[in-house]
């Protein structure tokens, strides 16, 4: 198994629909011993029989917005795996208003709430982690297209993106001089908690499904297939990158259109319930 003898931490799994839960059940069936975290006592609810099924008791609290619990969190690992091998970053929030309406409307607290909560978490993370990680280990992060191009109602958190594919470059070359990897997944569209508070998602889904050169969109299981391959030895010259799993759709100039009566259609109105 591609990941035996390995320990990580994956922070940020919700419930079995996560990102973060596909990628925790790819490592675990190559190998991985994991270690979870909670920002509170009713996601510790959910997460405790995630944790169970994957065959570990090691769950820690950890609100990225509290900075004691980053200590407290080195030193159960210290306690609880000497060092770990990888280390998944599966965090982001922005206050529900700011997905919705104009982006010129955000307010400076929902924008700096989305900073704090979705970019500096990693950068945190990644610092106070760093004594605690093996030498050749890796760090994965999430991000989504939303950061490169304008995504609809997805607003503050595309800037949120944006800030943390730039800090994956910037902390892949500081941290690459221990041998740390750093990359991240940009990932289709996928039903996850996160994904509710994004407006008209049914209809997103629809159009990244027709659109994208597979047809289809990605599960959380692709997800973690991918990931698993970034987080293991496999990938031992890969860092600082952007890593697209979203059946291509990433790549297409245009939408899929065909021509009806001499007029334009798109070809996604066809599939549309």
């Amino acid at each position: 198994m591609i990941l035996e003898g390995k320990k990580g931490l994956v922070v940020g799994v919700a419930n079995n629909k996560s990102i973060a839960y596909g990628i925790s059940k790819a490592c675990h069936r190559e190998g991985a011993k994991l270690a979870f975290t909670y920002v509170n006592d009713s996601i510790k609810k959910r997460v405790e029989p995630i944790a169970s099924e994957f065959g570990s008791d090691n769950i820690y609290e950890l609100d990225v917005g509290k900075r004691e619990h980053f200590s407290a969190l080195v030193e159960s690992i210290k306690k609880d795996f000497g060092r770990i091998d990888f280390l998944v970053h599966s965090v982001a929030f922005a206050p529900k208003e700011a997905l919705d309406g104009n982006f010129l409307d955000t307010s400076k607290e929902a924008f700096n709430t989305a900073m704090e909560i979705s970019v500096y978490s990693l950068i945190e993370l990644a610092r106070e982690l760093k004594s605690v990680m093996s030498e050749n280990s890796s760090i994965l992060t999430l991000s989504y297209l939303g950061a490169e191009r304008y995504i609809t109602h997805y607003n503050v958190m595309g800037v949120a993106k944006a800030a943390l594919e730039s800090s994956v470059r910037y902390l892949a070359y500081e941290l690459g001089e221990k041998g740390i990897r750093i990359n991240a997944i940009s990932a289709g569209p996928i039903r996850t908690l996160a994904a509710s508070g994004i407006g008209d998602f049914k209809m997103i889904l629809k159009w990244n499904k027709t659109n994208s050169p597979l047809r289809k969109n990605v599960s959380i299981n692709e997800v973690g297939n991918s990931a698993m391959y970034l987080l293991s030895p496999l990938s031992s010259a890969v860092t600082g990158e952007i890593h697209y799993v979203d059946c291509g759709y990433n790549i297409m100039g245009m939408c899929a259109t065909k021509e009806v009566d001499g007029k334009i259609k798109i070809a996604w109105e066809e599939n549309s319930e």
